[in-house]
């Protein structure tokens, strides 16, 4: 199956530019969020250098983003550059939890691998990827729980069409 990232844009701006006035566009090396301002009447998730998975992942924010984060640069949120403290490193998987249990059920419903970023390579320790990928495996369960949110939910029913991916249940998450 092939995942192109122009797909991806198509699937997300058709779903959500009517409704939030958000686009999901190509950006350069680093992703941004970029609410509507008066030189652009919409809202932007700028993902990096054509990579599908960076796009998921920044609309994984996207969606975790309530309607005033949406309004700001970057959702308001904190980044600590990689090469993280293991305790800082430990706070931004706190927050990490919860947008990368989102790409890892948007990036299933696309028949897409789903990878656990730690997002720390050049640390002066080893992150513990795969007690990492747990609490993300646990917060999907959670979620499906819940429910999965209504914009997780849009994109997912978008995405599964697309891709011709049946309905997902928690059976459909793994942790390697």
């Amino acid at each position: 199956m092939s995942h192109e990232y122009q797909d991806l844009v198509t699937i997300f701006n058709d779903t959500f530019y009517p409704q939030f006035n958000t686009k999901l566009e190509l950006g350069g090396d680093e992703p941004i969020y970029l609410p509507a301002d008066e030189k652009v009447p919409h809202h932007r998730i700028i993902f990096a250098r054509g990579f599908y998975a960076s796009a998921l992942h920044e609309i994984a924010h996207w969606c975790v983003a309530g309607p005033e984060r949406r309004l700001m640069e970057d959702f308001g949120y904190w980044y600590e550059p990689d090469g993280r403290t293991e305790a800082v490193q430990a706070e931004f998987e706190k927050v990490e939890i919860r947008p990368q249990a989102y790409e890892w059920i948007l990036a299933t419903s696309a028949g897409f691998p789903f990878n656990v970023s730690c997002d720390n390579l050049h640390g002066d320790f080893e992150p513990d990827r795969l007690g990492f990928m747990n609490k993300v495996y646990r917060e999907v369960e959670s979620i499906f729980e819940q429910g999965i949110p209504p914009r997780v939910k849009m994109l997912s029913n978008a995405l599964r069409q697309y891709y011709e991916v049946p309905e997902l249940d928690i059976s459909h998450f793994k942790v390697a």
